[in-house]
């Protein structure tokens, strides 16, 4: 039963990739863009009902003359975003159909997604009403002022590292956007503890690497070569 909707996030300017032609949600990744892969994890799955891209108003001609035909394949809906990520996100949270109870977004520009790590987050937000993937922090934390010098180093102990999926019940993530300071937030997480609801943390994995330069992008290629694969059942 399809209980789920997903929001992909894609509407960012991409200035850290670099490319005055092409913003990151649309470079090649292999022989597709980078945005089809995450598309591709969520359409293929019963339990998702929804699947909603969010692309930044200016984009909307070559999403169209480029890729409108993918999308309608997938069956992905694309809506155009706002000045921010949680407008962005907001504004594709207006178009979940009501009988969904559940959202999940994601950023569009992390390609490398596993079905038991998607498996694994559902279920934790399924329970308890909001779920994210995260990694712990295994890096020393330094704090560093405007000249790039250290102030402080920053104990990494119970320091976990935000990933996406991130899960919540609608009504939650609803009313969380009621928040005057919502257009502030980096995350829907972070909006979620604002308003006091707890929000459970799934282990993820490095590999659910996110696409920010073009470095990056062999990286990724990498490690989607590494993903673990779908259990396989035995017939009969």
């Amino acid at each position: 039963m399809s209980q789920f909707a997903v929001i992909l996030a894609a509407a960012g300017q991409s200035r850290r990739f670099a490319d005055p032609f092409s913003k990151k949600v649309f470079a090649s990744l292999g022989s597709k863009p980078l945005w089809m892969y995450a598309a591709e994890a969520f359409s293929k799955r019963q339990d998702v009902g929804q699947l909603i891209i969010v692309i930044a108003p200016e984009d909307k001609e070559t999403f169209n003359e480029k890729f409108a035909g993918n999308a309608a394949m997938l069956g992905v809906q694309a809506v155009l975003g706002g000045p921010t990520r949680a407008e962005s996100v907001r504004l594709g949270l207006a178009e979940v159909r009501s009988e969904l109870p559940m959202v999940a977004i994601h950023d569009a520009a992390r390609p490398c997604l596993a079905t038991s790590w998607i498996d694994a987050v559902f279920a934790a937000a399924s329970d308890s009403g909001a779920a994210i993937l995260a990694t712990p922090c295994v890096s020393t934390l330094k704090r560093v002022d405007d000249q790039h010098t250290i102030t402080e180093t920053v104990s990494r102990e119970k320091m976990w590292l935000a990933q996406t999926p991130q899960v919540f019940r609608r009504e939650l993530l609803l009313e969380a956007y009621q928040n005057p300071d919502a257009q502030r937030a980096t995350d829907e997480a972070s909006l979620l503890e604002a308003a006091g609801h707890p929000v459970s943390v799934v282990e993820g994995s490095p590999l659910n690497i996110k696409v920010t330069t073009k470095a990056d992008l062999k990286f990724a290629e990498l490690a989607l070569k590494a993903l673990p694969k779908p259990k396989a059942f035995p017939f009969g």
